[in-house]
């Protein structure tokens, strides 16, 4: 068994529709961090699910609705981390706004 460290989901902003940022392609991921930070003037949502390999984005696998981010706020959402993905499953969120909240997320991911 290998463990990997690695990168996620590399800094972007996040989609206003319903976007796969991450798949566990071959390996089962471990999350160790999720970070949202609103740069926007404004308040925003965003909302994470974690969904398994057969699976589409829906509220059966909605981790977290619609966080509301205060502007300038960041999250670094417990909800997330520690969260396991099997092979194939995937990190999927969609914001509120478009242009409003930057994501990133870190782990570890699992070969047999």
């Amino acid at each position: 068994m290998a463990v990997t460290v690695t990168v996620l989901i590399p800094a972007k902003t996040a989609e206003n529709a319903q976007t796969t940022q991450y798949t566990s392609t071959g390996v089962t991921t471990i999350i160790d961090k999720f970070t949202a930070t609103n740069y926007s003037a404004a308040a925003a949502t965003i909302s994470v699910n974690l969904v398994t390999a057969a699976g589409s984005a829906g509220n059966d696998n909605l981790i977290v609705k619609t966080k509301t981010l205060q502007a300038g706020e960041t999250y670094t959402f417990p909800e997330i981390v520690g969260q396991i993905l099997a092979p194939s499953g995937f990190i999927s969120t969609i914001a509120g706004t478009a242009s409003a909240v930057n994501i990133r997320a870190s782990g570890r991911q699992v070969t047999q």
